[in-house]
């Protein structure tokens, strides 16, 4: 679908999606249009119960006079609580509205939208970044789909009163975009299409937009003493990979980075520790996490952001053989602490403890924030309405809260503390891998808290928002591309040189 944007006026043909502010108030092109229809919107309105209130919406055929096909009534609701993420929800909702229909070009008319102070150049870019994420689709395996199973939409034109200024202010959105993308792209492909070698070939892709990447090989891994790392990948006849993306977009070179680092299991078996058969198939997404550093390095790069960020994922897969890991396995990381693994299935955390650990050994970054599909256990907690966040730093902490409201990924802070510790004290080693099932989300991260130096760091378990099994508001069914949004705004008000 291409989006463009132009100035205010009616189209003559095709689908137009009309925005109503909640007590059916029409926008001035809306008004005309009402009124060159004889007034159908108005009877339209009055006959249902449609009021403008957010999210509502109401199809009605156009006349054949005007060349148009339909007209799409979309809900605001009130112009006081119209923001940038309502402006986001619009454009979705036009988009998924439009799905069905036979409509191969539409038009928004989001002419003097000025809720909130909102100017409408700011509402119609915002619309499109909407309309973008939920017009996503992953559809490369369907070689027998029907016609009218697949969307017909092909253009969308948002309008406004200054486009170029709209147009301007869509692309670094349509950046983050691209990234998002590219995160559910990678996450929704098959385990057989992208392990870790091929997974390391899509990060070295970035290099076409700046980024420099590198990637460590097992004997590479085997040298720094990633012991932890090694062991879950040991069973696979894949070869595990570590790859260092970095985008040096700040003034000055020698910035201290941002840092991001991502659990990579192309696919989890649970190993040795096996997992029920009934839905293993979704263990394809345990490289969410992974997945997120990828595209958020993309939409960083793409939209030129002006930082250093440096993104690591450890690529694993956790398979079960005569090589694999066995429980009651101890295993040595890169920090030198020693760890039990009770359950291999317990594999995210020693992919992290390496990356973590290498991360702040190499790159010193001013602050880490990892990503991973960890635990079911903040499923239980939190469902799918938001990440777990944890974290050592409470300025840290606030700006992903605030970053997580302003984006629309959104995270709740749970506790950590020392009192935790002893779920995983090991009788032989350091520590063990896993404190079993209570509190399973806390002990799994202040396992990786022993893997962190004198940083502030955040550990986001994204097990509950990484994959939907229903469509959201700018999300379809399948791949979220989670974090993405998230990490980007908070580089975006916190990180950057102005």
């Amino acid at each position: 679908m291409k989006i463009s944007f132009a100035k205010p006026g009616l189209p003559g043909s095709g689908a137009v999606v009309v925005p109503v502010l909640e007590g059916r108030t029409l926008s001035a092109l809306g008004a005309e249009l009402d009124e060159r229809t004889g007034g159908a919107l108005g009877r339209a309105m009055a006959a249902s119960r449609f009021e403008g209130k957010k999210d509502q919406s109401l199809t009605i055929l156009a006349p054949a006079n005007l060349g148009l096909s339909r007209v799409l009534l979309l809900g605001l609701g009130k112009a006081a609580e119209i923001d940038e993420a309502r402006a986001q929800a619009f454009g979705a909702a036009a988009v998924a509205n439009l799905a069905s229909a036979t409509d191969e070009e539409a038009a928004i008319l989001s002419d003097v939208i000025d809720g909130n102070g909102l100017g409408s150049a700011t509402f119609a870019a915002h619309a499109a970044f909407g309309a973008r994420l939920r017009g996503y689709r992953f559809d490369k395996y369907r070689t027998k789909e029907k016609p009218e199973d697949k969307p017909a939409l092909k253009k969308l034109v948002i309008q406004a009163e200054d486009h170029k200024e709209a147009k301007a202010l869509f692309a670094p959105l349509n950046a983050v975009a691209e990234g998002v993308e590219l995160t559910r792209n990678v996450v929704s492909e098959p385990a057989n299409v992208i392990h870790p070698e091929s997974f390391a070939d899509e990060a070295r892709k970035l290099a076409d937009l700046g980024v420099d990447v590198e990637v460590l090989n097992e004997k590479q891994m085997k040298k720094l003493g990633m012991g932890a790392l090694l062991g879950v990948g040991q069973g696979s006849e894949r070869e595990s990979q570590l790859v260092i993306m970095r985008w040096m977009g700040a003034d000055k070179d020698n910035e201290a980075p941002v840092a991001f680092v991502g659990k990579g299991v192309t696919f989890d078996t649970g190993g040795i520790s096996i997992k029920p058969a009934a839905g293993m198939e979704d263990m394809k997404f345990d490289m969410a996490g992974a997945g997120c550093v990828l595209g958020l390095m993309k939409a960083l790069a793409g939209r030129k952001a002006r930082v250093n960020a440096v993104g690591i994922m450890g690529l694993v897969e956790n398979m079960p053989s005569g090589n694999a890991q066995r429980p009651g396995d101890v295993v040595t990381s890169m920090s030198g602490q020693t760890i039990e693994v009770i359950n291999t299935d317990a594999e995210g955390r020693l992919v992290l403890a390496d990356a973590l650990w290498y991360c702040q050994d190499r790159f010193k970054p001013k602050v880490m924030i990892d990503l991973a599909t960890l635990t079911g256990a903040i499923i239980i907690s939190l469902g799918s309405e938001h990440a777990g966040l944890f974290c050592n730093d409470d300025d840290l902490a606030a700006k992903l809260m605030e970053a997580g409201q302003k984006s629309g990924e959104t995270v709740w802070r749970m506790p950590m503390g020392d009192s935790y510790d002893k779920q995983i004290r090991s009788d032989i080693a350091d520590m063990k891998n896993t404190g079993g099932r209570e509190a399973g989300s806390i002990t799994a991260a202040q396992f990786l808290k022993r893997f962190v130096k004198d940083v502030p760091w955040a550990h986001i378990d994204i097990a509950g928002t990484a994959w939907t099994k229903k469509d959201l508001t700018v999300t379809p069914k399948g791949a979220t591309g989670f974090g993405v949004r998230l990490l980007d705004r908070l580089v975006a008000d916190h990180y950057e040189d102005r």
